[in-house]
């Protein structure tokens, strides 16, 4: 018990100066347009902004920049104002994703986070441009990780790190995936294994394994450490999502903060449809002990709060 409060206690803390970082990196909810030299600049309030920041304000568990954190600390990363940058993008990229997703022409959901969704409180128009505005902000605030580069090699791990960040988050990532999941929405498919297994990696897993990469690059970890950071992703991802489609039937409005029984009335193909009930706990108690024999490989230790996390992702209930 005493671990567990650790733990727990560790985690709260973590998020709490996750919570921080993304109000250093939120963007201001007045706009400028630049005018004639000698002349005031036009400022407008810009109702686009506030709802960017009450979306991505409004709580969560934080996973991705959390699990970037516990990387970068697990290589041993020295210049956290490098990092904290990439922490907010990361975030702000997993919002613009949600609020897409909850979208009418999407998943039609009006509950995130036991809060109206995006477009509810601010109308469909405006929550299509917030997500935009916070995927361009993603970008906009991990390039201002090059104010903090100390050498050479530091922008070399920006760089790298940056590509990371987009790729996972488009076509051959989270895009590529979510494309996939609306398309096969409601039709037979013939190839259905491969299918979910796109979308899982994709879809879902991708940004999870870009945080784990981005932290171990920007902490200096060897080219062979961030191949095996994208396998744990990858094995995190995959059960996270699988957890999810669980929950999806098992699931309370009140506890999950969003609406359940989403994946059945939309036809959607998840683990529970495809393979039922028992072959889902069955791999996803699989998939989280393989990520944690790997954590290990990579000299993660039992009391480490990224070793807790993993293995607590399997049981959670939101």
């Amino acid at each position: 018990m005493a671990d567990e409060e650790r733990f727990v206690r560790e985690q709260e803390r973590l998020t709490g100066r996750i919570e921080e970082i993304l109000k250093r990196f939120l963007p201001p909810e007045e706009g400028i347009a630049d005018t004639m030299p000698g002349q005031e600049d036009i400022r407008m309030p810009l109702i686009v902004a506030e709802a960017m920041n009450y979306s991505l304000m409004s709580g969560g568990k934080r996973l991705r920049p959390l699990f970037m954190q516990l990387s970068f600390d697990l290589f041993n990363g020295s210049n956290h104002e490098m990092l904290h940058p990439f922490l907010a993008a990361i975030e702000m990229i997993h919002t613009y994703s949600l609020i897409h997703d909850d979208l009418p022409a999407m998943d039609n959901d009006t509950l995130r986070r036991g809060k109206k969704t995006c477009h509810v409180a601010y109308g469909e128009a405006m929550a299509i441009l917030a997500g935009d505005g916070l995927l361009n902000r993603a970008y906009e605030t991990a390039l201002l990780a090059s104010e903090a580069c100390q050498d050479p090699q530091d922008m070399v791990r920006l760089v790298l790190a940056l590509r990371v960040l987009s790729t996972k988050a488009g076509l051959r990532g989270m895009v590529g995936g979510q494309a996939l999941d609306v398309a096969s929405e409601g039709k037979l498919i013939a190839d259905r294994e491969e299918t979910l297994y796109f979308i899982h990696e994709n879809k879902t897993a991708a940004l999870i394994e870009a945080a784990l990469m981005c932290g171990a690059i920007l902490a200096g970890a060897r080219v062979e450490a961030v191949d095996m950071m994208e396998r744990i992703g990858s094995r995190i991802g995959r059960a996270f999502q699988i957890r999810d489609d669980i929950l999806d039937v098992t699931g309370k409005k009140e506890t999950l903060g969003k609406s359940p029984g989403k994946d059945a009335a939309h036809k959607k193909l998840t683990y529970v449809s495809l393979y039922g009930m028992k072959r889902a706990e069955e791999d996803l108690k699989k998939l989280t002990e393989e990520a944690l024999a790997d954590l290990e490989a990579v000299g993660a230790r039992e009391d480490d709060l990224i070793v807790y996390l993993t293995s607590r992702l399997a049981g959670r209930m939101n």
